[in-house]
């Protein structure tokens, strides 16, 4: 989407509300498209209007989806009371919430239901979505949805190890993905969880059509220091089901975004065979050597280069503009990322947006 720069596109046209509101809104300039436009043209075009700098996609985890209850993270057009102390995700694994934490895990007070794979058929109750009501879910979410932005539907708990952890615990987890005995079984399991988050999709865009941009899929794979299991094993269990369901994705005309946090950098080659649009990964993974091997495959979140945010306007710009001269590129544009830890200011907003504009 090859559009002239604008200078009058710098006026400030409104601010982006954050879902944290101890954060300021981020600024919207007087864009030539809406977000939504310009980032479904970047992802699924390749052909980028501007420099992702965080105002380009929105964060909807409605409440229809169980698991959203039961993980206390529900954002959607109703604000949401604060969360349920216990409750149940789509499978029936009941979750706490942890308040020195933020967030739930799974009641220690119920033991996981599932030891061995090869027992899955028996014990493992999965839901009827389609029972679910989609119809009033729309409803509720119809103008939180109208928004300009490419809005992204999250699962998670996801489709993988996330949701093998929730049924058998971490460390059988970890145990089914080198057990050649349960091989078998957890291909299994893992294809008919893919088909159901198949499912999901169909009902998300056939309940909030054009309100959905794409889809968000959340599944941690590595903790601060390195991947909870090999490349090897990520390529045999987990690709084959990413490839289907962004496969399927594709086919709604929509994006695949991965939500994978840890040091993973190394499983990275499988993040691009599972056929994933976006990535951000979280800080402490070489993001700009990532960019540099992988930025035309996907676009991967930038953590910025240390900029002050209270130094005058000028710098803040000239370090927008750096960030945009880096990592704006044909074929190859990575995105701002939120793990730099600086909530990005006018200033370095238009030193990106103005520096990409000029460069598209």
């Amino acid at each position: 989407m090859s559009i002239p720069f604008d200078p009058k596109e710098l006026e400030i046209a409104g601010r982006q509300p954050s879902w944290n509101p101890a954060v300021p809104g981020t600024v919207l300039f007087s864009f030539p498209v809406t977000q939504k436009e310009a980032y479904k043209s970047l992802i699924l075009d390749k052909k980028p209007v501007w420099a992702p700098y965080g105002v380009e996609t929105g964060f909807f985890c409605p409440s229809i989806i169980p698991d959203n209850i039961a993980r206390a993270f529900v954002f959607e057009g109703k604000p949401w009371g604060k969360p349920y102390d216990k409750a149940p995700d789509m499978f029936g694994i009941n979750w706490v919430f942890v308040p020195t934490a933020g967030g739930s895990m799974e009641d220690p007070d119920y033991p996981h239901p599932l030891e061995d794979v090869n027992d899955w058929k028996e014990i493992i109750k999965f839901p009827n979505p389609e029972e679910w009501d989609w119809k009033g879910s729309a409803e509720l979410n119809k103008d939180y949805l109208n928004n300009n932005r490419a809005n992204m539907f999250w699962f998670l708990n996801g489709m993988g190890f996330e949701r093998l952890i929730s049924f058998m615990g971490f460390e059988n987890a970890a145990l089914a993905l080198v057990d050649e005995d349960q091989e078998n079984a957890l291909h299994e399991l893992l294809h008919a969880l893919t088909d159901l988050h198949i499912k999901l999709v169909d009902l998300a865009c056939e309940a909030y059509g054009d309100g959905i941009g794409g889809f968000c899929l959340h599944d941690d794979w590595g903790s601060q220091k390195s991947p909870f299991f090999s490349t090897e094993a990520g390529a045999k269990f987990f690709v084959p089901e990413w490839k289907r369901f962004t496969e399927h994705v594709h086919s709604k005309g929509r994006i695949a975004d991965l939500h994978s946090c840890g040091h993973i950098e190394a499983q990275i080659e499988n993040i691009v065979a599972g056929g994933w649009d976006s990535w951000t990964p979280m800080a402490m993974n070489d993001t700009h050597d990532l960019y540099e091997r992988y930025g035309d495959k996907l676009v991967i979140g930038i953590v910025a280069d240390k900029w002050d945010p209270t130094a005058s306007e000028e710098e803040q710009y000239e370090a927008g503009k750096k960030f945009a001269e880096k990592f704006f590129r044909p074929g190859k544009v990575g995105a701002y990322s939120t793990y730099t830890g600086i909530p990005i200011t006018d200033a370095y907003a238009r030193g990106m947006y103005e520096t990409s504009r000029k460069l598209s």
